[in-house]
């Protein structure tokens, strides 16, 4: 089967719970119209299903390929990006000047999802060239900027994010890579980067490289790291393409998934020098990469959604027609499987899963909309923080829910399942890197405990957690939302209770916080996926009691919000407990008794 983009969910959260009329209302962005974001996600929809899909089983069994240092991707993906630039869907949310829509990161994010939902393979040659985009329009030079931006948004050139090496994954403390200056503003770079996305492709005439490397005087650690723009093919003044500059693609890596893009090992200045420009001040590159990093950080957790999406989709079509068993009830014959009870519970928890995690991330960009361009300063620097402690839950919880719903996709099917012919195998095997790249869901962790929730003593989180208790609060005069409200309120203490404790012990215990920090990271998940499915569970039903709308989509989702109250969000008193009343446990073995 293909891909049918879930539009009336998509516009369902953009209109209700991250009030895309508030964000349209902004200064800057006026075009964000509800009948232009609508027009928009049907034309993606269509290309994503149309163009996109068809091409993801394709490229996971034929995968893109090396020799001789070039790469040669799945057959179909260079005419489909060729299609993609020249629709201007890299540009969404880039600016005007350059060529992009200049829409709100609020309509991106589906159009991000739609895409990823469609092929994850694909989707990723985009996403790291809108991170290239984001960190040349913070700290490159207006020369920098008018050379490459117009370029990537067009989807003439594509941009790439060169961090790791052999010997430095996590810690960029110990990046190696050397950058010499010539005298005359540029830099002669060496050394070895791997784990490098589209680092070499026939997609695009250009691949344009952010390099992190050092320089000779620079000091050790992670302070004396800058950041370069290495392009694949240097360009002349009058912005045509010159020599082949001495970057090399020296092998792509053979993975369990995402097998239709390339992941290089690229080799840097084996033939004297590969020339790149400084991106801002010397020193200062992990910075500027940080920018590229938290815009693909969120884009992954969108990742997670997408490919949930795509396994749901495939799951229920596969229950609607697989014929197996009589109805436990009775029945005269066999019957689909979607009329047994467990195979109804799995499906509702993907189905629950991915709503929660889509409000959620679409409510994170509009926070991020109303810290660009909210009129008011103090407005712009709470929607910020409030933007920056959601950023690691949307990537964190997002890619780990990611596995369970993808894993739940292959149990659907049983047995065939575990078949790569049917397709459920290959969103499970995508999925399963979600958690990984772009830093683990440890890494997201430690920032929401150190620099998310314990440097500002909890303000932020318990901000948050206020406005939660006010949802939960007005759900207890509805009989029919009561039991949503109980739930939401009860999961809100647990999750405050967790925030005193990492406040309260960050200093005097850190190993006992850390060893809770990816509990608290999903236990954050749960309680705010949660909140915005009781927000949800109210607006459907007053909808219901108008008389608006569809309301058999109305009553669905309604059902799905009582199921996440009833069957995910307890879950957060478990993992209260694990983290206030469990850390010694973690901590209690030496290492010769592993």
């Amino acid at each position: 089967m293909s891909y049918t983009a879930p539009l009336k969910d998509m516009l369902f959260v953009m209109n209700e719970l991250a009030g895309l009329a508030e964000v349209n209302a902004m200064p800057g962005c006026e075009d964000a119209t509800p009948e232009t974001a609508e027009a928009i996600l049907e034309e993606n929809a269509k290309f994503c299903s149309e163009v996109v899909a068809p091409l993801n089983h394709s490229g996971d069994q034929q995968p893109s390929s090396w020799a001789d240092g070039s790469v040669t991707t799945s057959a179909g993906f260079k005419e489909a990006f060729r299609q993609f630039g020249a629709a201007g869907w890299q540009g969404v949310q880039h600016p005007v000047e350059f060529g992009g829509q200049g829409l709100p990161k609020l309509l991106a994010t589906p159009c991000i999802e739609m895409l990823n939902s469609a092929n994850l393979s694909f989707a990723l040659c985009p996403l790291l060239t809108d991170g290239t985009i984001e960190a040349l329009m913070t700290a490159g030079t207006k020369e920098q900027q008018d050379t490459f931006i117009a370029n990537f948004i067009s989807g003439k050139w594509t941009g790439t994010m060169n961090l790791t090496e052999p010997q430095a994954g996590s810690d960029l403390a110990l990046v190696r890579t050397r950058a010499v200056p010539q005298g005359d503003g540029t830099f002669k770079l060496s050394g070895t980067k791997i784990f490098i996305t589209y680092g070499e492709h026939d997609m695009a005439e250009n691949i344009v490289h952010l390099v992190l490397a050092r320089t000779p005087n620079a000091p050790e650690g992670v302070k004396g790291i800058s950041l370069f723009v290495v392009p694949k093919f240097l360009v002349k003044a009058d912005g045509s393409l010159g020599e082949r500059n001495d970057v090399h693609c020296v092998s792509i890596e053979h993975k369990l998934g995402i097998k239709a893009s390339p992941t290089a090992v690229l080799q840097f200045g084996d033939h004297g020098g590969a020339i790149g420009t400084l991106v801002g001040e010397e020193n200062r590159g992990l910075e500027y990469m940080f920018i590229m990093m938290n815009a693909a950080r969120f884009a992954v957790g969108i990742q997670g959604l997408a490919v949930s999406e795509r396994a749901y989709q495939k799951a229920v079509a596969y229950a609607k027609d697989r014929v197996q068993s009589r109805d436990l009830a009775g029945s005269a014959g066999a019957v689909t499987i979607i009329h047994q009870p467990d195979v109804r519970r799995m499906l509702m928890s993907m189905r629950a899963q991915i709503e929660g995690a889509r409000a959620l991330a679409y409510v994170a960009a509009a926070t991020s909309d109303a810290a660009h361009f909210h009129p008011d300063e103090a407005t712009r620097k709470a929607n910020q923080a409030f933007y920056e402690y959601l950023v690691p839950i949307v990537k964190g919880w997002s890619t780990e829910l990611a596995i369970d719903v993808t894993s739940t996709g292959v149990q659907v099917h049983g047995g065939m399942g575990f078949i790569e012919e049917t397709g459920a195998a290959q969103y499970y095997r995508d999925a399963r890197i979600l958690s990984i790249y772009e830093g683990t869901t440890a890494i997201q962790a430690n920032d929401l405990v150190g620099r998310k929730t314990a440097r500002d003593g909890g303000a932020v989180a318990k901000g948050i957690i206020a406005q939660v208790r006010k949802t939960a609060a007005g759900l207890e005069g509805d009989a029919e939302l009561k039991s949503i409200g109980l739930r939401l309120n009860e999961a809100a203490g647990a999750l405050e209770e967790v925030v005193d404790y990492v406040v309260g012990n960050i200093k005097g215990d850190i190993k006992s916080v850390f060893a809770g920090s990816v509990t608290y990271l999903k236990m954050a998940g749960v309680v705010l996926g949660g909140w915005q499915m009781a927000r949800a569970a109210a607006i459907s039903a007053d909808k219901l009691k108008a008389g608006e709308g569809d309301a058999k989509f109305y009553e669905a989702k309604l059902a799905t919000a009582r199921f996440f109250a009833d069957q995910i969000l307890p879950q957060a008193l478990a993992y209260r407990t694990a983290i206030v009343d469990g850390a010694q446990s973690v901590l209690a073995l030496t290492e010769d008794q592993f």
